[in-house]
């Protein structure tokens, strides 16, 4: 364990992906070594790149890595979230095949991880994997989410800025915007802005942000990309950084983070309470009560809270 801590601490990338795998498949020594790594955290910028499948996320992260690369020279991370395998339980897409040419600068670090059956567009581990890449020292962290429609809302608790990216010509244009997937962008790139129907979404995109009934500070600017022909792509990047002075101006960024924080210790205790819950020596306990509710000599709240006293040792 030593080892693999100073060797995180020299910021070494294989030390992050051991440890990234570690985190992954729930292995205990990896959380020992966040927890001994935790005042390491919390310098990294932390970016989320989401929206519908085939608008042209990975190529806008791309695009927007090299981008700040060229004119900054700061380290990233990109965390690229892939459905998963049924086989082997790991990333189908593999966007480092999509980024072949940024695996070979030394300054970025790149990692499929799959969803593993996690709804929202994220994996498990992607909380513990952005952890890892700002103990190695990365200024920001990208995660590409994957394209999951409206239920792709976990991003907005994980990353500082969050940008929707939008297609013109996916059909129904506001029902892909509306709900709870509209309220998650802090910034909208409207891709392949070289198609027809551009216009017609970006007004589209500014009349439900006109409707949108909160009186918030800050106003999600509308930028027309394409990604291909790296078109807008400096637009937005500059548009990431005006979001980022403005949280950091008016102390947002601070209140962000807690909340995020209060969010993830909720889901660690969810998660640590299910595993009590799903031990096979409380199996027979909840079959019992299973049956006991079918067959009405109890309700569903009760047989929960006989649950809860078994968890609590009563």
């Amino acid at each position: 364990m030593v080892d693999i801590i100073e060797s995180l601490k020299a910021g070494d990338k294989r030390a992050a992906a051991r440890l990234i795998t570690k985190a992954e498949n729930n292995e205990k020594e990896a959380f020992e070594i966040l927890k001994k790594l935790y005042d390491n955290t919390g310098n990294a910028y932390v970016i989320g790149i989401t929206g519908p499948p085939g608008s042209g996320k990975s190529t806008l992260t791309d695009k927007l890595v090299k981008e700040i690369r060229k004119k900054y020279n700061k380290k990233v991370g990109i965390i690229a979230v892939d459905p998963t395998s049924p086989f082997t339980g790991g990333a189908i897409l593999g966007d480092r095949i999509r980024m072949q040419d940024l695996s070979l600068d030394e300054g970025v670090f790149i990692r499929s991880m799959g969803t593993r059956g996690h709804l929202g567009g994220l994996s498990k581990a992607t909380n513990y994997a952005v952890k890892v890449l700002d103990i190695i020292g990365m200024d920001y962290i990208f995660i590409e989410t994957v394209g999951v429609g409206q239920s792709e809302v976990d991003i907005v608790k994980t990353a500082d800025t969050t940008v929707l990216v939008m297609v013109p010509g996916l059909g129904d244009d506001i029902q892909a915007i509306k709900a709870g997937i509209m309220e998650i962008a802090d910034i909208f790139a409207v891709n392949k802005a070289d198609r027809g129907g551009t216009d017609r979404l970006v007004a589209e995109i500014e009349m439900m942000l006109d409707l949108n009934p909160e009186n918030t500070p800050w106003k999600p600017p509308i930028v027309k990309t394409s990604a291909v022909s790296n078109k807008g792509v400096t637009e937005l990047l500059d548009a990431i950084k005006t979001h980022k002075k403005f949280l950091k101006e008016t102390d947002l960024l601070k209140t962000k983070r807690i909340s995020n924080i209060e969010t993830e210790i909720l889901k660690i205790v969810k998660e640590e309470l299910m595993s009590l819950i799903t031990q096979k020596e409380n199996h027979d306990k909840r079959k019992r009560l299973a049956v006991d509710v079918y067959h009405k000599k109890i309700d569903p709240f009760t047989a929960a809270d006989c649950l809860i006293k078994i968890i609590k040792g009563g």
